[in-house]
């Protein structure tokens, strides 16, 4: 088994008025050959229940020398569209300003060449189209607009994981 973690910061480049997300992305792995699991563990997006869904993909770089702008776009190690990136891991809904979310059997991986690890978790600003938006933008990003908080994937201790009750 391997775990990593990734601790999510506000991004340099948002405005003051924007969610200050923060929080956690635990991953764990059972070596090359089990599928990745995630634990999202966020906090500070609008109190608003109703509020639209935020996209969460893996970017090809852990770069936060520009914040995270300087991350590169989708992790797409295969050249596939949108949303098939491995790193590609759909819309979700905070509540209370939460983001609380366990997901199994991801396409990414910790091993090998196509290592997600010392890669970034990028938090959007928008949800994702999923690549229905009949535009080349839609293909590469699913329009989730500008980054809110990112983070570095890097590998942790086993106790982290089970810090979130996991």
């Amino acid at each position: 088994m391997i775990y990593a973690t990734c601790e999510m910061l506000p991004s340099s480049k948002i405005d003051a008025d924007k969610p200050q997300v923060t929080g956690q992305v635990l991953f764990k792995q059972y070596y090359s050959y089990g599928r990745l699991e995630a634990i999202f563990d966020l906090d500070g997006f609008p109190l608003d229940n109703n509020q639209s869904g935020r996209a969460i993909h893996i970017h090809k770089l852990g770069d936060l020398s520009d914040g995270c702008d300087s991350t590169g776009g989708h992790f797409n190690p295969f050249s596939v569209n949108h949303p098939r990136h491995p790193g590609d891991f759909g819309n979700f809904f905070p509540k209370e300003g939460k983001i609380r979310k366990y997901k199994a059997n991801l396409s990414a991986t910790m091993f090998g060449p196509y290592s997600i690890l010392g890669r970034s978790v990028v938090i959007h600003e928008q949800e994702d189209d999923m690549g229905k938006g009949n535009n080349k933008a839609s293909l590469e990003n699913g329009n989730a607009g500008k980054r809110l908080a990112c983070c570095v994937i890097g590998i942790s201790q086993s106790t982290l994981s089970y810090a979130v009750g996991h």
